[in-house]
């Protein structure tokens, strides 16, 4: 059909306002699209998306179809879900809200060859004046269907909850019949790894922006907890073994950081901070905070409005978990820490704290002050610094106490990284410091269990130093403990071929041997097991 039809159409549909674009093809099927009014934002619907139309057609030189206009009551449809012909759900996902164009729909992207009885002849074409009115997002949150999640109003800004966090929502959960299952008018609060009521929940509440209102269609294997909800009855007799709706709104959350990445150092953010930038290794900060105990019981007190405590990040003067949090928090954050005995050192052991103590801190950090930056140093005043920062890191290192270790040689290591205007004794003196760094920040990752980070450390030194034993070993270490028994033998015999007589590398030669027995003799239970089955 040639562009006319459009035209032509178009002149029975107005009698005032021409077309305010040139007719353009959408697809390869011959579905073309001309739009007389332009929408008013630049979004689109998506796949899955309850859309509401108020439209107008007719058979290409044929009759009239209905009219939504005629009643004035919009037609509403889930886009690319079937339940329109095909030209509709092609044409339609690409208009804006408020916009309203004339679309030609071949028979191929309409009623095809069996047309629609009695009205649709076969292989007929199309017109339709369609307006886009406004739609409701809808998403597969599970994608199987098992989790529908409508927005009936939209959130605030961009960041949604994570597992961690503690969320504040209502909700009203109802089951097909109408039957009310549970409510929370006025809200109720609960970590979002933990769920509430049902698996759904925790699952849509990661989708959703602060203030976001959604309805939840959600099937039986979603609805279900794992505490025995399922074999309870709801209200009436009514099994519980059906499908959900839930209104579900989320007020607000409190981000909760892993800060150790264990769960056993968490972070929750009561007053978020200023601008981006937090403390690091060697930081002068301020703060105030209160230590109690999971009784309440206060143990500890520091700092003040008026005289905040002061101290040297990784120097040792708060215990590791609290430090590692206040080195995650912004100026002016306030956030409430729960840390757990792992972190806590033997001589913070006392009569109120035990060794099994789970603590929580009220913390303020007022502000902070980093130490100055190695770019604004000399050379000399950066070899210096480097050597200081090793000294400490291998004081900490000897204390067992690893992961402050770690953070000085990873400090040490990067003083030195940019070396051109060193002189050459200066950057041979750099190679050397920077290749101990590196090793012995491998050693601190071993004992972290990083093993991904141990062998990428020791990489770095033989990218510098092919022949080093040490890295070899280290390295060698890291792979056994990931299970990759052909590299960490190759760099074994590597070691060996340069140090026939080490025998640290000749133990851990050993240890190699034992774990390919282990899964020599796994591999032939495994044989055994096929070979009895296929007999």
């Amino acid at each position: 059909m040639a562009t006319t039809s459009l035209k032509s159409h178009f002149e029975t549909v107005t009698e005032t306002k021409p077309p305010i674009s040139v007719e353009r093809e959408i697809g390869k099927q011959g579905l073309r699209k001309q739009i007389l009014r332009k929408g008013t934002s630049w979004q689109t619907p998506l796949l899955g998306d309850e859309v509401q139309v108020h439209f107008s057609g007719h058979i290409d030189g044929g009759a009239c179809l209905a009219s939504s206009r005629d009643t004035g009551t919009p037609f509403c449809f889930k886009l690319g879900q079937g339940e329109v012909i095909k030209g509709w759900d092609e044409g339609v996902a690409t208009m804006k809200k408020g916009e309203r164009a004339i679309f030609f729909i071949p028979s191929v992207l309409a009623y095809g060859e069996a047309g629609s009885p009695p009205l649709i002849p076969s292989n007929s074409s199309l017109l339709f004046d369609i307006e886009l009115l406004s739609w409701s997002t809808i998403r597969d949150i599970t994608g199987d269907g098992g989790i529908l999640k409508k927005i009936i109003k939209e959130g605030e800004g961009w960041a949604t909850p994570r597992d961690n966090d503690e969320v504040l929502v209502k909700y009203e959960a109802r089951l097909q019949n109408g039957a009310l299952v549970s409510e929370s008018n006025e809200g109720v609060e609960f970590r979002v790894f933990d769920g509430h009521l049902c698996p759904a929940i925790s699952k849509a509440v990661k989708t959703m922006r602060r203030g976001e209102k959604a309805e939840l269609a959600v099937k039986f294997s979603y609805g279900i907890e794992n505490d025995g909800y399922e074999a309870t009855n709801i209200e009436g007799g009514v099994s519980s073994f059906s499908n959900l709706t839930i209104q579900l709104e989320l007020l607000s959350w409190k981000s909760v950081v892993d800060v150790t990445g264990d769960q056993k150092v968490l972070k929750k953010i009561k007053k978020a901070g200023q601008g981006f930038d937090r403390p690091n290794e060697g930081s002068l900060v301020k703060v105030i905070y209160i230590g109690r105990l999971e009784d309440g019981t206060v143990f500890e007190t520091r700092g003040s409005n008026e005289e905040p405590f002061e101290f040297t990040t990784l120097e040792e003067n708060v215990n590791e978990g609290l430090e590692r949090a206040i080195m995650t928090m912004k100026k002016e954050e306030q956030a409430t820490v729960t840390i757990s005995a792992e972190y806590l050192c033997s001589h913070e052991v006392s009569e109120l704290v035990s060794a099994d103590s789970v603590l929580h801190y009220e913390v303020t950090l007022i502000d902070f002050t980093k130490e100055k930056p190695f770019w604004k140093m000399d050379t000399h005043e950066k070899i210096e610094a480097c050597e200081r920062k090793k000294h400490d890191g291998n004081l900490l290192f000897r204390a067992g106490k690893y992961w402050r270790a770690s953070k000085k040689y990873e400090k040490a290591a990067k003083i030195i990284e940019f070396h051109h205007s060193f002189t050459d004794d200066e950057k041979h003196q750099a190679n050397g410091l920077r290749l101990s760094c590196y090793l012995n920040n491998a050693a601190c990752k071993l004992k972290l269990e990083d093993y991904s980070e141990t062998s990428s450390l020791c990489t770095k030194v033989l990218e510098l130093e092919p022949l080093n034993v040490k890295a070899l070993y280290r390295r060698s270490q890291a792979y056994l403990k990931t299970s990759e028994l052909e590299k960490a033998e190759a760099d074994i015999k590597r070691a060996l071929t340069i140090d026939p007589n080490n025998r640290d590398v000749k133990l851990v030669y050993m240890e190699l041997k034992d774990k390919q027995r282990e899964y020599a003799k796994y591999q032939a239970e495994i044989f055994g097991t096929m070979l009895s089955k296929m007999g």
